[in-house]
């Protein structure tokens, strides 16, 4: 017991192992990994202008996709600036309290993006199924109460689980993967940790599964709502107001219970790395591009928004 508590103090620094210890395959995902870091700061940055400058946007669906963004934003900053330095460097350390920081952060971020994703298809089950009550029942307080609670669970769940992570004595500092997260963490224990896999996938019963289950609901309901109306144009205008968010919700839901729902299935290292980069860098990039490119409210903010720059330029 006394060694466990002695390993554990020792471990001041944690070391990364990355994606990859080939130099030249290094430079080439730096220089991946920064274009998507870039879009993903200007699609969502740009996103956010849209729905605050915009009056069209004010609205309850704008007001969670705006949400959505600042999370999105904030979950790609709190790990690839440090995935970019870290593939241009040979010594990839991270101190012991960063990494606490890191992993409580983008924990509590991802699972509140989840939850949040539950709350826009309640959404857009009001919006497609009590279209004449919707501004009633979407009103503002709700919409706050439900992004509160969103971000509150995301965290509150977080900070359980990074609590029970780094509780455990570590006989080792050297962590599988690009950042801190959870189940390569766990993994550099001197105990058996089968309780914190337990405890790994109850987190994601309870973050990933319970707002799957509210999307299924809502969206069954949705589409038993647009198979009743009669016109096809009425039936295509339904399915629009909803496409885009399915899409994020397939994307973001497929790769995470591939990752947290089964731990002791066998996914190896390499595979949860891939899933993490998908989830860390790539789906904060996608989010406002297809929500942009699939929504003609959005992308005509955006003509407007041009149209005003071109007005100002052209005055001077």
């Amino acid at each position: 017991m006394g060694q466990e508590n002695k390993t554990q103090t020792w471990v001041s620094e944690f070391i990364l192992l990355g994606l990859s210890c080939d130099w030249e395959l290094q430079v080439f995902l730096f220089v991946l990994v920064l274009t998507m870091y870039l879009v993903t700061l200007v699609g969502n940055v740009l996103i956010l202008l849209l729905i605050r400058l915009d009056s069209r946007l004010h609205n309850p669906m704008y007001f969670f996709l705006s949400v959505l963004s600042f999370v999105d934003l904030s979950y790609s900053n709190s790990i690839a600036p440090q995935m970019l330095a870290h593939l241009l460097s040979a010594q990839k350390s991270i101190p012991f309290y960063s990494c606490v920081l890191q992993l409580y952060i983008s924990l509590a971020l991802g699972g509140s993006e989840f939850f949040l994703l539950g709350a826009m298809a309640y959404d857009r089950y009001v919006a497609v199924c009590h279209p004449l009550r919707y501004t009633v029942i979407m009103h503002g307080r709700l919409c706050l109460g439900l992004a509160a609670g969103c971000l509150g669970a995301g965290f509150t769940n977080s900070l359980m689980e990074t609590i029970i992570t780094f509780q455990l004595p570590l006989c080792h500092n050297v962590i599988n993967h690009f950042a801190c997260e959870t189940l390569a963490v766990v993994r550099l224990a001197c105990v058996d940790i089968s309780f914190n896999k337990v405890m790994v996938a109850i987190s994601g019963f309870l973050v990933i599964m319970l707002p799957c289950f509210l999307v299924l609901f809502s969206y069954v309901r949705i589409v038993a709502a647009v198979l009743n109306i009669r016109s096809a144009q009425g039936r295509s205008k339904a399915f629009g107001t909803c496409a885009s968010h399915l899409t994020v919700v397939c994307m973001c839901f497929g790769a995470t219970i591939f990752t947290y729902l089964g731990p002791t299935a066998g996914s190896s290292a390499e595979q949860e790395k891939m899933v993490a980069l998908f989830y860390a860098v790539v789906t904060p990039m996608l989010n406002p591009l297809i929500y942009s490119l699939r929504n003609k409210e959005v992308m005509s903010a955006l003509r407007r928004l041009l149209g005003k720059f071109s007005e100002k330029s052209e005055k001077r």
